[in-house]
């Protein structure tokens, strides 16, 4: 008789960024597979989920991957439910219009990794600052980078766990890494990050870190953090139109303000114009153009006008769900 160990892991209810909480069910004879994971429940009135008097909520597995870290270990994504059965206020993914994964999304996270000792970015000596940007992105060599075990750690038990990785970099400014994650439907896609962003966090137990994703933790003239959002559907993909792609970017802009609504607390603070971002209270589209909001890839054009684009506004504390359920929205408003 073998015994598994299953990481129900769901967004709690915390405002204005949810946090990530988890908890380990131990099933005996476990198949691996999603259809025979059964519903859990949990405390919500210790999530900001529920009120102590009815504080039950339920957690729907809607994924599941290998835990790389585990002996029989599985991570298993679980959607937040009411006590009916209901989606939850907090539960943006039940939300996501996309039931055929017609959209394909890839998702660039930033983050800096912290010091738990000094609570600053790997890099940055207590009391000062290191040199200013220009010689960090992509850079090698211990002068220039700092955390690339972990990185690369944090890389291979993502692959471990059989999620799309698709690659890391270190970032402009010091301590500040990214990667980079593929799937085509937007659940999906979400699904992956949120895993992702487990395993992240759960490593830097093991390193003293923590991941800050605050998008501007550093004040002045740094890099603050994104999660770009490379989006497509069959229109997009195949359309061959640059009147259509244009069309579909001008459906962006006469909501561009519901969007910084969802895509990240304090975004504002990274929206400067400055720094590879175009202001927060200006909506702008371009060819290549990376201090637009959306980026038309010089790939897309070269390829006759099939392809993707990219949102660059959303942060990198921003709920993936969340992004990718408003950017379908307005794609599917676009007037072609």
């Amino acid at each position: 008789m073998s015994k598994s160990k299953l990481e129900y892991i769901w967004l709690d209810g915390h405002e204005p960024t949810q946090n990530m909480r988890s908890k380990t069910k131990v099933e005996e004879n476990f198949s691996g597979k999603l259809e025979d994971c059964s519903m859990w429940s949990f405390d919500g009135s210790s999530t900001e989920q529920a009120s102590g008097g009815a504080s039950d909520c339920l957690l729907k597995p809607v994924a599941i991957y290998p835990d790389p870290a585990r002996e029989n270990g599985y991570l298993v994504m679980s959607e937040v439910l009411n006590a009916d059965g209901t989606p939850h206020a907090s539960n943006a993914r039940a939300a996501i219009d996309d039931d055929n994964n017609d959209f394909w999304f890839g998702f660039e996270q930033e983050y800096f990794l912290m010091d738990t000792k000094t609570d600053l970015p790997l890099g940055f000596p207590r009391g000062g600052f290191p040199g200013p940007q220009g010689k960090y992105y992509c850079s090698v060599g211990g002068r220039y980078t700092w955390g690339r075990d972990f990185v690369e750690e944090h890389a291979d038990l993502c692959i471990k766990a059989g999620l799309n990785f698709e690659g890391i970099n270190q970032e402009v400014a010091p301590g500040q890494w990214e990667f980079q994650l593929f799937a085509k439907g937007a659940k999906k896609a979400g699904d992956e990050i949120w895993v992702a962003r487990y395993l992240l966090d759960r490593l830097t137990e093991k390193y003293g870190y923590y991941i800050e994703y605050h998008p501007k933790p550093i004040k002045g003239d740094w890099n603050g953090s994104g999660m770009h959002a490379n989006f497509s559907n069959t229109t997009l993909r195949t359309c061959g139109s640059k009147e259509t792609y244009e069309a579909i970017c001008e459906a962006f802009r006469p909501v561009a303000e519901k969007h910084i609504d969802v895509y990240g607390a304090y975004n504002d603070e990274r929206l400067t114009g400055l720094h590879e971002t175009a202001h927060v209270s200006d909506f702008s589209y371009g060819v290549s153009d990376r201090g637009a909001s959306i980026r038309i890839p010089i790939i897309t054009v070269e390829k006759g006008w099939k392809g993707w684009l990219e949102d660059r506004r959303p942060a990198s504390n921003a709920d993936p769900y969340k992004v990718a359920g408003r950017i379908i929205k307005t794609v599917k408003s676009a007037k072609i």
